[in-house]
């Protein structure tokens, strides 16, 4: 018989808020807000059960926004991105089960990664001027979709890598946007063996993840609200300060947020 693990009593209220963002974020609202997801679900449990609370939840999303992108996409892209992703990936779950036995430094890195986000948000513009200013060979675009295939096996958070490499090639935002889609889609699916095969997706995981499912579908229609009605540069400001808030947290083992919200 399937039932829900014995939480503690944050984790619900940490889950709710990050599935929620993470509806929002696939909505096209807030930009990449749903980064915050796993780092935030990792204050109440381990790191490789919030990284399998999310990876279903992802699958899912995936599967509604490869219907409008399956033939808008750059096939050359996808060709270099997708083999350094299973590098990343191997290198990734690597990291997962040599630390295995030692959280704190899973929560350690996934907080240093939290960090290093909210950096990369805060000079993306400078970045990607000077990105521009280069056509990015195609050893780094294997080098970026390894890169990718790391930060999301640990976290989701595969994004920045993958940007930094699509972006300067100045593409048509109907095909950058189906290269993303296409290429995490994938690159999920690839996570998936190894998160099966370290024993990350119990049952129990499982059923938490159905449990929280409908609120991602909560999070798109709130996000679909706020298209439009509201500016997204306070919205991006508040859920980064929490990023980087949580990041700390992980990295000094500190309640760093319960202090301040005290």
């Amino acid at each position: 018989m399937w039932l829900l693990p014995e939480y503690p009593a944050i984790f619900w209220p940490c889950a709710i808020v990050a599935v929620v963002l993470v509806g929002i974020a696939k909505a096209g609202f807030g930009g990449g807000v749903g980064i915050v997801a796993t780092p935030l679900i990792a204050l109440s449990v381990s790191v490789a059960d919030a990284a399998a609370l999310m990876l279903p939840l992802l699958m899912v999303c995936d599967v509604f926004a490869i219907r409008h992108y399956r033939t808008n996409y750059d096939r050359r892209s996808i060709k270099l991105l997708l083999p350094g992703a299973l590098v990343g990936v191997g290198l990734g779950a690597f990291f997962f089960g040599f630390f295995a036995h030692n959280p704190r430094v899973l929560e350690s890195g996934l907080g240093c990664l939290a960090i290093v986000f909210v950096l990369f948000q805060a000079t993306r513009s400078l970045l990607f001027e000077a990105l521009e200013k280069r056509h990015p060979a195609a050893l780094k675009g294997v080098l970026m979709g390894a890169a990718s295939g790391f930060t999301s096996t640990l976290a989701h958070a595969g994004g920045p890598p993958a940007t930094m490499y699509l972006l300067p090639q100045k593409l048509p935002r109907h095909l950058f946007v189906g290269t993303t889609v296409i290429f995490f889609a994938a690159l999920n699916v690839i996570k998936l063996v190894p998160y099966i095969a370290l024993g990350f997706m119990r049952p129990g995981i499982l059923l938490t993840t159905l449990v929280l499912s409908p609120l991602s579908y909560i999070g798109v229609k709130l996000g679909i609200y706020l298209n439009g009605r509201f500016s997204e540069i306070w919205f991006n400001r508040l859920v980064y300060g929490l990023l980087l808030l949580t990041g700390l947290q992980l990295v000094l083992g500190t309640f760093i947020v319960g202090l301040v919200f005290r």
